[in-house]
């Protein structure tokens, strides 16, 4: 992000994040994502990578539903723009995302899914609309540009979503096993 002054100079700094968002867990998935991002971090620095996903952790974090918005990644912001190793990183961290993501779309794309996992999809897709809504930077921040667009804001946003009443998931079930990783965030690698 960079911003030009009237007087000429500029400011600026990178700011990334991958982040996964399931609507149930399958962890083999979520090692692989972990994994991919570490390595793209690990080229770097090694204290990239815990420092930015601790960061994931508690910036995804939905305040008043006590539970993350995904089962993480990494998040950084404020790095100087300026300085040829933090583009390095990012342009790491850009390249990492298709090798983090894209098999676990291949690998789901065809699974056959039942009612009740739509219904539980959109729940999720409501928790996703919260976070964006309420505690999103990226979206408080764009409120308050000059000549704002709202619709590019709200375009980041699921088509359709769910809301119920303090539901809570049948112990034991699939629902049940992604909320306890979303209450208590893991270390993946």
């Amino acid at each position: 992000f960079t911003v030009f002054f009237p007087s000429g100079s500029e400011e600026g700094w990178f700011g990334g994040v991958a982040n996964l968002t399931p609507a149930y867990l399958v962890k083999e998935d979520v090692i692989h994502f972990h994994k991919t991002l570490k390595a793209a971090c690990d080229e770097h620095d090694l204290s990239y990578y815990p420092r930015f996903k601790k960061w994931s952790d508690e910036y995804f974090f939905i305040r008043h539903r006590e539970e993350t918005r995904g089962v993480g990644g990494i998040f950084f912001d404020n790095l100087d723009f300026q300085d040829k190793k933090h583009f390095d990183f990012v342009q790491s961290c850009a390249r990492a995302v298709l090798p983090a993501y894209q098999p676990i779309v291949k690998a789901h794309l065809d699974e056959p899914h039942s009612e009740q996992e739509d219904t539980w999809q959109l729940l999720r897709y409501g928790r996703y609309v919260e976070f964006n809504l309420i505690y999103n930077n990226g979206i408080k921040f764009g409120l308050f540009m000059p000549g704002l667009r709202i619709d590019t804001l709200f375009a980041s946003l699921p088509i359709t979503a769910k809301w119920g009443y303090m539901l809570e998931p049948e112990p034991g079930s699939k629902e049940a096993e992604l909320v306890d990783v979303l209450r208590r965030p893991r270390d993946w690698v």
